[in-house]
This record gives structure tokens, sequence and C-alpha cells, in this order.
């Protein structure tokens, strides 16, 4: 192509714009790997905790390092009492992303630290602000959900671990085994996914050395289009509009007549599927039977299977994730901040890999407009 016709990759599908060793799809296993650690074994044998390190740290920590970095966490755990009063001005008519962005940028005017400064070891600089992120979002999280049913705060439990001191601060009670261990799952598969729109948002930012928490903003802005992290709450939308498993066909020829597009399905990395997907749904049927909720999962395999039969596109991870959150008692509308309490760990790794080499992230655009004129 030459300088005056170039090629133009729409939505930058193909490009390849920077190295990274946070993770990877392995193409001959369709794995999604995190520092080379298949997901699935991670998501199997792993606290959410341990995956946090590994993501920040390149290795898995070992016990004296993950004592030490549990401690850490917890300590930071509690909404401070600007934060709470900011999200308490904010309308519950407002999308909870609306209120987890602004939340972050609270957290990041009251950091005095804030800038990144220099850069001479940006982990020394990020790190502190992204293990405050990772303490104080689920608090953001459930806190906002607990408001707009009228409940007041539950105080963090610094003696559980992450998954289960989420979900108590979210339902104000020690949630069944089963469920944590499902909750658990789910963040450690939405920790990270390479450069995804959010997490390319984040280095984007990072690239012009703004700081941290506005890098996280930017991000959680991406996440919560429907394109990108909301396709989890479309998940749930879609199940509510069907309603039981023998209307999902009809359902979907209908929907497919009128060109909608399906949430939950398709994914521009994996073509064979999402890799993530058998893991969370083994999750998922172990809710339906602890909750003995048959339905859902009929439900969700009657789409499954017409969707398959009719466009031959498999499941991503939003759509047994969306009926998971829902059935552990998560409104629809708090599913995306919840992945980005998760994701949050990849973004702000993706902003330390940034800013060790950095270089402005300035893309070029190809002019179609008039020509020169003049008044």
């Amino acid at each position: 192509m030459s300088e005056q016709n170039p090629e133009i990759h729409k939505g930058l599908a193909g490009v390849v714009v920077d190295t990274t060793a946070i993770s990877s799809v392995n193409p001959a296993t369709n794995s999604l790997l995190y520092r080379g650690y298949p997901v699935q074994e991670l998501a199997a044998k792993c606290s959410f905790e341990e995956v946090a390190y590994l993501l920040w740290h390149g290795e898995l920590p070992g016990d004296d390092d993950l004592e030490a970095f549990e401690a850490q966490e917890r300590a930071q755990r509690s909404l401070p009492p600007n934060v709470r009063r900011a999200i308490d001005d904010i309308p519950t008519s407002a999308h909870p992303m609306d209120v987890l962005r602004t939340a972050v940028s609270v957290i990041g005017a009251d950091d005095e630290h804030g800038e990144f400064g220099a850069l001479e070891n940006p982990f020394e600089v990020v790190y502190p602000k992204a293990l405050r992120l990772m303490a104080q979002l689920p608090a953001i999280v459930a806190y906002d959900q607990r408001r707009r049913h009228g409940l007041e705060l539950v105080e963090a439990h610094d003696d559980l671990d992450f998954a289960s001191n989420f979900l108590y601060m979210t339902f104000g009670e020690i949630a069944d085994p089963a469920v944590v261990d499902a909750f658990r799952v789910s963040l450690i598969l939405y920790a990270e996914h390479s450069f995804n729109a959010s997490t390319f948002t984040a280095r984007a930012i990072a690239s012009t050395l703004s700081d941290a928490y506005s890098a996280v903003t930017g991000a959680i802005g991406a996440l919560k289009g429907p394109l990108h992290g909301g396709a989890n709450e479309a998940v749930m939308v879609a199940f509510e509009e069907i309603g039981s498993a023998d209307r999902a066909e009809a359902w979907l020829d209908d929907a497919l007549a009128h060109k909608r597009k399906i949430m939950g399905f398709g994914h521009r990395v994996y073509k064979n599927g999402d890799s993530r997907v058998p893991t969370m749904e083994a999750s998922l049927k172990r809710l339906v039977e602890h909750y003995d909720r048959k339905d859902v999962l009929d439900l969700y395999t009657a789409l499954e299977q017409a969707m398959d039969a009719r466009k031959g596109i498999r499941p991503n991870l939003d759509y047994p994730s969306g009926p998971v959150y829902n059935l552990m008692g998560f409104d629809t509308a708090t599913f995306t901040p919840i992945f980005a309490a998760a994701r949050v760990t990849g973004w702000t790794a993706h902003v330390i890999e940034q800013l060790t080499s950095n270089a402005l992230i300035r893309p070029l655009s190809q002019y179609d407009g008039p020509a020169e004129r003049h008044l």
C-alpha cells in the first residue's frame, strides 16, 4: 500500500501494536495464559489473590509472599468516607459503572502521590495504587448495590479472603463455600485478557504519562460499553425476555430476523470457542444444583444450542457469567462493575508494563473529508 492509500484496519483488527509478557492465547491449545499459566489451571488451584500477585509480579507467590500480600490488601478494604459521600451524591438512576468511574476518580484525587512521576521504576510508583484499587473496588461495588435497595454499608471482614469478603460486603452474610468458589473462579477468569478495548485504553492513557487512576478511570469507561464488559448484563436481559427454555428458539429467530446482536456469543480472539467458557460453565452447573434452579440451565442450554445451529457461533465468557451472578443475587447492572473489580489487576499490570518501555500511543488516520478549500 502507498502512503496515499494505506491499508486501513478498522478497529485495529489484526494490528500488533506492542509486545506483552502478561497474557496470551496459545493457538495450539486455545488456552488463555496468564504469565504462561493456563487460566483454567489457575482457576482450579489458586485464590484470586495469588492470581493478582502473579499478574503484577510475574510469578506466583510463595507462602510468605502471599501472607504479606493478603495483609496489605485486607488493610485497605474499608471504603474511605469521602468516597462514600461521593457515591451517596450520585442518583441511583445512574448506572453502577458511572458510580465506579466516579469513585475511582475520588480515590485518585485523594492520593497525594497520584502522578506517575519519574519512570525509573514504574512498578514502585504504580503498584501501591493498583493494590489500593484492588482492595477498595469491592467495597464500592457492594455498597452501591446495597444503597439501591435501601440497605446500609457492610464493613469489610478482614478475616475473609478477597472473594468471600466481596460477597459478604454485598449481602451481609458469610456465603456458602459453593457460591464463594464460583465467584472466585469468575474473578480469575475476568482478571486479564491482553490488549482488549479497556486494557488498550488504559495503556494509551498511561503512555501520555498521566496517572494510574486516570488510566483505570478510562478503562472503566471503555468496559461500560455493551460490546465489551456490558455483554454479561445483556445476557441476563435476553434471558428475562425469553423467560423459559421452550421459547429460546422462537426468540432467537425473531432477534436474528430483526438483526439484533446476540450478546454473549462470539469473540474476536477465539475462533474455536472461548477457552474460559468450560470452566465458568462448570461453576454455573454447580450453582444450578446448589440453588435447585434447573430452569436456568435449561434456558442456557437451549439458547446456546439454537445459536450454534443457526449461526455456528459459540459462547464467550459473558454467557455463563451472567446467570452465575444472577443466581448469587447480584443486580444485573452490577455485573460489569464486578468484571472491573477483577480486571483492575490486569489493567494495572499493563500500565506498569507500558511505562517500563513507554512510547506514546498515537496512531495515524486516513483523511477522507473535503479537499482543501477557502473562504
